[in-house]
């Protein structure tokens, strides 16, 4: 290999001196960095590390999805409740392009993940032999590293760097692409080293105090601040240090999309999610605030709006562990480059004891003006049809918020972000920065897989559902027992709710012509129901809680329903709009 990755020993007594092939060296690996759940779907290029999987006996769990996205998506979900990293073989060619989806979603939405994919022998490289892809090249701008071994004995280490790589810093995806002559090569005394270092690789920035200083100075002498929580806390296990943060400030704090399960939604000084679908008094509050502490975050286009109008009256304290993060989209007064955990850790030692009640009562009172005009109306409407809210916020009830909550994309994930209040960290899965349809289902798999303990309950429209269909065969296959709920309005609703908004209600493309769920899904395995009238919902989602194995509960919702409040495209968070 091109760098030379500083190592720890891991088990060299057992390891030391084994002759094997690269494909059995990839395998011994995965097993020596403690993976035990890998998402994969074998063909031609990747079949000697295919052999070797099976030759290895129970060791190692292979989870045959029914598409390659479908295991990129099953390994996010996994990663995201587990806090482990995912791993997914995949085949050379289509096998590998199939990968890219994930990677990329992977990629923006901080996710970690190891792709192993086969490769034509290297003789063939550049020759267009059968299903070769140039899948690094691909990769490069979707990856934090990736990386071609045409030698079996560069394959521990090449290992060793990905997972390194993958878990430490902000994490992210990477891809490890195997020639078929490295895979069947020999590699003389193996030996697997964890890596703790990578030459020219830093994920942990020094913690400048002189920074936390300045920053807690603008904390102790703000008159409205306002707390903005990222993913960054719940990927550094920092929800206890916010939660005292808050409590020692008395500071108000608002979550992102990821940021949701970082800070109870229950807590007293919790005021709700930012962002276009995000609550009325948070967003309209940023424009109002003195101080935006945003902790673990990166300032997403959907949460500030028109980026000139956003945090107009406020001086911004930034902390992040990546520093391309900073100033990127909204310039920061005090930027702190750091894990979180380690700045809470220090702030608070730093922070006086404070409250804005006064601050804070403000809040509340917007909150009672988005209770009246949006919220009760949706989980309490008075028309005949069932609205996705509803369905949403009986879910929470009967779980009391402690499920994880998988959503797709489109109107069913805002509605689960709004109304499925969240009691513990790591509860959220969905696709955020790239917004991927057909994220959810292979999701809630992977989900259940990490979090085996812990109920799994999926929301999905109609749209996404039928991009990822095929893997209700997976659920099936190895019974693994996801909760879907199927909120059918029979369009894609997300992009039929801004046609009428602001394409004067022309509807191209958007209405779908849906098949029989309910037939699909038993022919899949799956036990299956629909429910058309409000007074079934209720004992429709109890029955589905109950039940042991994978489960389809499809509800027939509001077809002209929307997502508020909004703040539109292009428009300032302070212009959120109640209704159309």
């Amino acid at each position: 290999m091109a760098t030379t990755t500083q190592t720890t020993k891991e088990k060299p007594a057992q390891q030391k001196n084994k002759i094997m092939n690269g494909a059995d060296s990839v395998i011994q690996s995965l097993i020596t960095e403690g993976v035990e759940t890998v998402f994969g779907y074998p063909g031609g290029a990747i079949m000697p590390i295919y052999d070797s999987l099976y030759q290895s006996g129970s060791k190692l769990r292979h989870i045959l999805t029914r598409h390659e996205q479908g295991a990129t998506h099953s390994a996010q979900g996994f990663a995201k409740v587990s806090g482990k990293p995912g791993v997914v073989f995949a085949t050379s060619g289509p096998g590998a392009t199939n990968l890219v989806t994930g990677l990329s979603n992977a990629m923006i939405d901080s996710t970690p993940m190891v792709c192993i994919t086969g490769q034509v022998a290297s003789h063939l490289l550049g020759f267009d032999a059968f299903q070769e892809t140039d899948i690094v090249g691909i990769s490069m701008p979707v990856t934090k590293w990736n990386y071609q071994v045409t030698k079996a004995e560069e394959i521990p280490e090449a290992i060793a760097k990905a997972f390194y790589i993958a878990t430490s810093g902000r994490p992210g995806p990477v891809l490890i692409d195997i020639t078929k002559d490295a895979q069947l090569g020999a590699v003389e005394n193996y030996e697997y080293k964890k890596a703790t270092k990578v030459p020219s690789y830093f994920p942990y920035p020094k913690l400048d105090m002189e920074k936390l200083r300045e920053a807690a100075n603008l904390i102790n002498n703000a008159k409205k601040p306002l707390v903005l929580a990222g993913q960054g806390i719940t990927i550094s296990g920092a929800e206890e240090e916010l939660k005292t943060f808050a409590n020692r400030t008395g500071i108000p704090v608002a979550a992102t999309l990821f940021g949701l399960t970082a800070f109870p939604s229950r807590h007293p000084l919790s005021v709700g999610m930012l962002g276009m679908h995000g609550n009325y008094a948070p967003n309209i509050k940023t424009n109002e605030a003195d101080l935006i502490i945003a902790i673990g975050m990166r300032f997403d286009d959907r949460v500030t709006g028109d980026t000139s109008r956003y945090a107009i009256n406020a001086k911004v304290i930034h902390i992040d562990i990546d520093a391309s993060e900073i100033d990127k989209n909204i310039k920061a007064d005090v930027a702190v480059i750091s894990d979180a955990k380690k700045a809470l850790i220090k702030l608070n030692e730093l922070v006086q004891k404070n409250n804005f009640e006064e601050w804070l009562a403000e809040f509340r009172k917007l909150e009672d003006i988005e209770t009246k005009a949006v919220i009760d109306l949706d989980i309490h409407p008075k028309g005949n049809e069932i609205k996705m809210a509803e369905v949403v916020h009986e879910v929470s009830e009967q779980t009391n918020g402690e499920a994880i909550a998988v959503s797709d994309v489109g109107q069913n994930q805002m509605m689960t972000a709004r109304y499925y209040k969240f009691v513990n960290p790591k509860s959220i899965v969905t696709s955020g920065g790239l917004g991927t349809m057909g994220f959810g289902l292979p999701a809630a798999i992977g989900a259940k897989l990490g979090s085996p303990d812990r109920q799994v309950v999926v929301f999905i429209g109609d749209g996404g559902f039928q991009m990822t269909i095929q893997e209700l065969a997976t659920a099936w296959h190895y019974k693994i027992p996801v909760k879907i709920v199927l909120l059918n309005n029979s369009c894609l609703g997300m992009v039929r709710q801004w046609q009428q908004l602001f394409f004067d209600e022309r509807y191209a493309c958007t209405i779908m012509t849906n098949p029989d769920f309910i037939k699909i899904s038993e022919g899949f395995g799956l036990e299956a129901i629909k429910v058309t009238e409000r007074k079934d919902l209720k004992k429709a989602i109890s029955k589905m809680l109950d039940s042991e194995g994978p489960y389809l509960l499809e509800v027939s919702v509001e077809k002209i329903d929307n997502v508020f409040p909004m703040v539109p495209s292009g428009a300032s968070v302070s212009e959120m709009m109640l209704k159309a």
